[in-house]
């Protein structure tokens, strides 16, 4: 892997890991669904802008089918999933609880045969199922049955990220990255209009909110979702969600700077072993980084 792609995955982590918090504070104003529709339809509007200015074509109809599928697995599920969990848990959970994805990832790459899965690789998945449960059990929230269904809704977001960044990795191979993102998010944003109209009313435009919806939209879905199609045009699929092993982080240190949120001892070693797990899974490690590697 290149210095370059590693500095823009730690970037990628930097500004997702500001998500979470992001999310603590639109969530329980616009409701999960309608969050999400709203996402998706601004990310939507910044992309279509900046294809009108760099001139690029909509993808044809024919691709929209496939499009459809991978908003689902990229867009639609993950945001519902994590905009629910948000309710519940502080944004450091799910930011760890993300950092899962490139286990995920691996298991789709075997199933596509585009990956081949060996003893690391499934002692990395056992670690991160520790790492997960010693996280839930030694954290600052109390383990109930709520907590339990989010933790589970960010393990769900997690995996559709992993497998959707398999779908992702072939589309950048026949489509322009702008115009593929574009399409996902017009697509993630049809699926949900519908169901999220229906819960519309509850809706409350709190100003702390609609900021925190707006740079979701802008920066973190529309503008990072066409630099990541950029860069896995140059790496692959796994390699390009292992941008997971640094969002905990950074998703710690923004709920703790703008949230308060606390980070006990307790959450380390479960931290830790998520992050181990992801390395052994992807085989992914920064101070071995090579020029053209």
């Amino acid at each position: 892997m290149h210095a370059r792609h590693f500095a823009q995955l730690v970037f990628l982590s930097a500004v997702w890991g500001a998500s979470f918090p992001l999310i603590r504070i639109a969530s329980p104003a616009f409701g999960p669904v309608p969050m999400a529709c709203l996402r998706c339809a601004l990310a939507a509007l910044v992309l279509s802008f900046l294809m009108r200015v760099l001139r690029q074509a909509w993808p044809a109809r024919t691709h929209w089918r496939s499009f459809t599928v991978l908003s689902l697995l990229t867009v639609v599920a993950p945001f519902v999933l994590f905009n629910w969990a948000g309710l519940v848990l502080p944004a450091g959970y799910s930011a760890v609880l993300n950092a899962t994805a490139p286990l995920f990832g691996v298991l789709a790459g075997a199933a596509f045969k585009e990956e081949r899965l060996t003893v690391r690789k499934f002692a990395g998945c056992a670690a991160g199922l520790a790492g997960v449960a010693l996280l839930v059990r030694l954290g600052p929230v109390q383990p109930d049955l709520r907590v339990v269904l989010a933790v589970l809704a960010c393990t769900a977001a997690s995996a559709s990220y992993g497998f959707g960044a398999i779908l992702m990795k072939r589309a950048t191979l026949s489509h322009q990255p702008l115009g593929a993102s574009a399409a996902v998010h017009v697509a993630g944003a049809v699926v949900l209009l519908l169901p999220a109209a229906t819960q519309a009313p509850r809706m409350q435009w709190a100003p702390e909110a609609v900021a925190a919806l707006a740079i979701l939209g802008a920066v973190t879905s529309g503008f990072m979702y066409w630099i990541s199609m950029r860069l896995m045009r140059e790496i692959s699929a796994v390699a390009a969600t292992s941008s997971a092993f640094l969002i905990p982080m950074f998703g710690v240190t923004w709920g703790g700077l703008f949230l308060g949120e606390p980070f006990t001892p307790g959450m380390v070693p479960g931290v830790l072993l998520v992050l181990l797990a992801c390395a052994l899974v992807t085989g992914f490690n920064p101070l071995r980084l090579r020029a053209g590697r």
